[in-house]
Parts: C-alpha cells; sequence; structure tokens
C-alpha cells in the first residue's frame, strides 16, 4: 500500500512548493523508493492546455498526450520517471468526472454535494496514481495558496485522507515564507503561524514546515516556529535560495530532511546514494567554460512560459562542465527595424521556441534568415521547425509568398499546413496531435548522429505540418528531411547538411531532458556553441 505525502503552500503564491515537492521526491529516490508524483490544481479548466503563457507559465505535455502544469516538468526532471494524464488533477477534470457520473445515474438518486461526492473523486483520482505505478510514496502537491476558496475541497479530500489511510501512511508538509522586515531585518514568524492556523482550521497539522528564507534562520527561530506551530524541531527545516535548483535535494539532505520524512513514514532505513546528484551540481555551481543561446521566442517577458527548454540547456551543459547563459529575444523586436546583429551577432548558438499564432513571426523568420547566413548552430522545436520550412522557402527556394496556413489560410503557398485528422476539429483543448510519437531517422544523418539510434519516441503538440506538395523542392534545393512518421506522411526533422549546425523537430525534446540525462539535440546544440565559442572567441559580431 503507497503512502502518501501531501504539500501545501501558505503566506504567498509562487513560494516554491513545486521544486520542494520534487525535492522531497528526489531524497526517497536516492534512497531508492520509487515515488508517484500528482499535481491536485484549483483552476476549473479541465487541463492547462488552453490556458495563457504569459499568465500561467509553459504546457508541460506527458508521453500520453495530457496537457498540465509546469510543475510536472520538474518532477520528472528531478525524479526521472515519465509522469502521466493520472499525475494531473484538476477542479475541472473532477468536476467533469462528477457530473457525467451523476448523469448516468452512478450515485443512484442522492444529493451530489462537495462532500463527499466531489472528495470522494479527489481521493480516487489520488488512489488510482498509487494503485496503477505501485509507487512506495505518492507525492501530492496542492496548488494555489491556503486560504484560496477554490482549494478547499482538495483540503478537505487530504484531510480525510489521514483517517482512511492512517497516520502512519500520510504525511502534511507546508511550505511557508519566513519574510524578513525593517531596517535590521528582523525575522518573522508570524505569517508562517498564521498560515498554519487556517490550516488547522480546515482540519490539518503539518507534520513538517519547509520555510523558505533568504538568510539563514537562528535556532531561537526555529524554536518559536516549532513551539507556535506544535511540530518537533527537527520538522522546522529551513529552505534557502540556491545556487541551483537541483542543489535544494542535497541541502534538505544536509538538513536531516530525507531521515525525518522516512521515519515519520515508517519506510526502511536506507542510506542515501547522492553520488551522482552531487557530481552534477558540482558541475553546475563549478563550471569550466559558458556558452551564450539566444531563445527567440513569442512570449519571453515570462521565462517560465519555455521553462523545459531552459533546464534542458542547463543540463545539456552539464557533460560539458560549461554554464549555458540564456538571452531571451522576444521576436516582435526583431520586426521593428534591429538589425539581427544587434541581438544574435555575439551568441554562440539560438533556439527558435515553439508558439501559436502569428503575431512574432516575421521577426523569427528575419532571426532564421541571419543564423543560416552566419552559420550560427541552431535548434528549431515545434513552430520553430515551421519557421525554418518558411524562411528557406521564400530566401532560397525563391518562393516569397511562402507561409502558414495557421498564419493566412487564403494564402497561396501554404509550406506548413493544418494535418489533415485536424482540419475539422472545434473544440481548442486536448484536441491537438498530443503525446509520444515515433520518428523515423535517416541514414548519414545529423539526427541519427546525435540520437545514436533509427528509430526515436518523442512529444507533440501541434495541429499544423510541413505541406508535403513542398516536401521534393525543399530537398532539391539543400534542406535534408532527416526524420519521418512511420508511414512518411509527416516531416518530423530537417536539417540543413551545408551548415556547422542546423536541426529542427516538430515535437518538443525539452520535454524529455533530464539533468543526468541531457536530451541528445540539447546536448549537440551546445557542444557546436562551444565549438564556436572556442573557434570565435569574440564571435561573429559582423
Amino acid at each position: 500500500m503507497a503512502k502518501y505525502v501531501f504539500v501545501t503552500g501558505g503566506v504567498v503564491s509562487s513560494i516554491g512548493k513545486g521544486i520542494a515537492s520534487a525535492s522531497v521526491g528526489r531524497l526517497l529516490r536516492n534512497r531508492g523508493f520509487s515515488v508517484a508524483p500528482v499535481k491536485l490544481d484549483p483552476y476549473i479548466n479541465v487541463d492547462a492546455g488552453t490556458m495563457n503563457p504569459f499568465q500561467h507559465g509553459e504546457v508541460f505535455v506527458t508521453t500520453d498526450g495530457a496537457e498540465t502544469d509546469l510543475d510536472l516538468g520538474h518532477y520528472e526532471r528531478f525524479l526521472d520517471v515519465n509522469c502521466s494524464s493520472l499525475s494531473s488533477i484538476t477542479t475541472g477534470k473532477v468536476y467533469r468526472n462528477v457530473i457525467e457520473a451523476e448523469r448516468r445515474g452512478d450515485y443512484l438518486g442522492a444529493t451530489v454535494q462537495v462532500i463527499p461526492h466531489v472528495t470522494n473523486e479527489i481521493k480516487r483520482l489520488m488512489r488510482r496514481v498509487g494503485d496503477e505505478t505501485g509507487a512506495d510514496v505518492v507525492l501530492a502537491e496542492i496548488g494555489g495558496t491556503v486560504g484560496d476558496i477554490e482549494s478547499l475541497p482538495f483540503l478537505e479530500a487530504i484531510r480525510q485522507m489521514r483517517n482512511d489511510e492512517g497516520r502512519d501512511n500520510t504525511m502534511y508538509m507546508h511550505v511557508t515564507l519566513i519574510p524578513q522586515v525593517g531596517p535590521w531585518g528582523e525575522i518573522k514568524t508570524k505569517p508562517t503561524q498564521h498560515s498554519v492556523t487556517a490550516l488547522r482550521q480546515i482540519g490539518i497539522s503539518p507534520d513538517v514546515l519547509i520555510c523558505r528564507s533568504d538568510v539563514p534562520m537562528p535556532v531561537d527561530v526555529r524554536e518559536k516556529i516549532a513551539l507556535f506551530c506544535d511540530v518537533p524541531l527537527d520538522a522546522v527545516v529551513e529552505s534557502r535560495n540556491a545556487r541551483t535548483i537541483y542543489e535544494v535535494p542535497l541541502m534538505y539532505e544536509a538538513a536531516g530532511f530525507g531521515r525525518f520524512v522516512t521515519e515519520r513514514l515508517g519506510l526502511e532505513n536506507r542510506e542515501p546514494n547522492n553520488t551522482e546528484w552531487q557530481a552534477l551540481v558540482k558541475s553546475l555551481v563549478e563550471p569550466e567554460k559558458s556558452v551564450t543561446i539566444a531563445i527567440v521566442g513569442k512570449y519571453t517577458a515570462n521565462g517560465d512560459a519555455y521553462k523545459s527548454i531552459a533546464e534542458a540547456l542547463v543540463h545539456a551543459g552539464i557533460p560539458q562542465n560549461a554554464a549555458v547563459n540564456i538571452r531571451w529575444i522576444e521576436s516582435d523586436q526583431l520586426e521593428q527595424d534591429i538589425d539581427p546583429r544587434t541581438l544574435l551577432g555575439d551568441v554562440h548558438g539560438v533556439i527558435i521556441a515553439p508558439g501559436f499564432g502569428g503575431r512574432g513571426i516575421e521577426g523569427k523568420i528575419e532571426a532564421l534568415r541571419y543564423v543560416r547566413e552566419s552559420g550560427i548552430p541552431f535548434l528549431g522545436i515545434c513552430l520553430g521547425l515551421q519557421m525554418a520550412v518558411i524562411e528557406f522557402a521564400r530566401n532560397v527556394c525563391g518562393i516569397e509568398g511562402a507561409t502558414s496556413q495557421e498564419f493566412d489560410p487564403g494564402a497561396k503557398d501554404q509550406v506548413v499546413a493544418v494535418m489533415p485528422d485536424q482540419a475539422n476539429i472545434e473544440d481548442k483543448g486536448g484536441t491537438m496531435r498530443l503525446g509520444n510519437y515515433p520518428c523515423n531517422l535517416e541514414p548519414g544523418t545529423l539526427a541519427r548522429r546525435l540520437y545514436g539510434s533509427t528509430r526515436v519516441d518523442e512529444r507533440h503538440r501541434h495541429r499544423y505540418e510541413v505541406n508535403n506538395d513542398y516536401r521534393e523542392l525543399l530537398k532539391e534545393q539543400g534542406m535534408r528531411v532527416s526524420g519521418v512518421s512511420p508511414d512518411y506522411r509527416l516531416v518530423e526533422m530537417i536539417e540543413l547538411p551545408n551548415h556547422p549546425f542546423f536541426i529542427a523537430t516538430q515535437a518538443h525534446p525539452e520535454f524529455g531532458s533530464r539533468p543526468n540525462r541531457p536530451h541528445p539535440l540539447f546536448r549537440g546544440l551546445v557542444e557546436a556553441a562551444l565549438a564556436r565559442s572556442s573557434a570565435q572567441p569574440s564571435a561573429a559580431v559582423m
């Protein structure tokens, strides 16, 4: 039977529950326990697929095609597991299930209420994660902040779980803020006390307090928190800002948190194996080299919109002992008569990021032309592949009006067009080509060399594809189709053989990258960027 760890947050939003949860999971994984993460999101959307990236950050896609909160990306990267649709529980999903059950008559005429019907459904979905994964521990993070109306059904459900599963099989962790105020930077514990009081009013007494603080917490402050919040002193865990997020599990381990969690849950007392994690953190905090990679996107005002891409670049630098510095560039900037050399002339590599809609497209095309002509290492992701094809069609193949059906449905030369099975779909949520799909890699290509395989599976999230009517013309002019679907109907990867490093994929490889196992495409980009940096140290400002 699985044990359950529930993680809540208080005082302020965006306090770092996702990193805290993932770090606790890593403590358990380093002891050889299997962990199944799950995120409980209070928003009424069924999933995150239709949410604005400026507001919500990136949509993380699981292998089975669920569009989820970006915290699932943290779980996958820290725990080195693949999440699934089971790992994301939203208010929308819960209420949809309850209403469908009511319509079927499953409740036998009962008046359907939040308690017990909604809370029972939440508990059912959480238990399903444990049952279907067979995990030792289910690690459940509750989104939002204690005190929010939206999260009350979830908090009530996890309160009930202790009665159902027993105290030895459940553990409550509360992530809270310890602020400093006044001219002397006095540490204040009152916000934490109030947050714990709010939890107690719901019926939950936390077992552990993870205290976010910018400064070391003196023993007397920890003792005060322990006294007023009714937890043992060693359950007051200091969580200061780390040099890298991947250092957080090691900081928790040094504080004795891993031992506390295993003892509290009655798990076998095992020595942690932190060797691999210590090595990758050392590489991150003591790099020997550095490169600068530009990410040209449509939502760079919110760095979380491309969180997995940024993390995949960090991972790619680890085997090279290289720090990867990211330069965020909003593609709109390149539509304002700014010479691309001004923004890209000194970078060592460029990523054209995913996105939807026509805004900023011409800026991406300008960036691509400069990258192609200047020999700057390039990786295109999803829309980035489509933009590479459009730029090549315009400026190499001579198709001046080349565009995508997405941007101009009436255009003559739609070198990118909607996939046939997507043509008549009207609902936006959960209807794209989502999740893992296979791709065959052509012999003698950069893609085959990077992957070291003839066939790969990558996650997708798109409706548009390269128009096959133009495939031969693109190939005649020097663009190589290096990856295709097994039926050869879809162009999955393209590259330019005469360029130092120019490759693009219709997939989202960033979702599969891990700190201990960087994705081959990102690793290849960083290696090429390092080679450019070494060859042209003051590079490429023309």
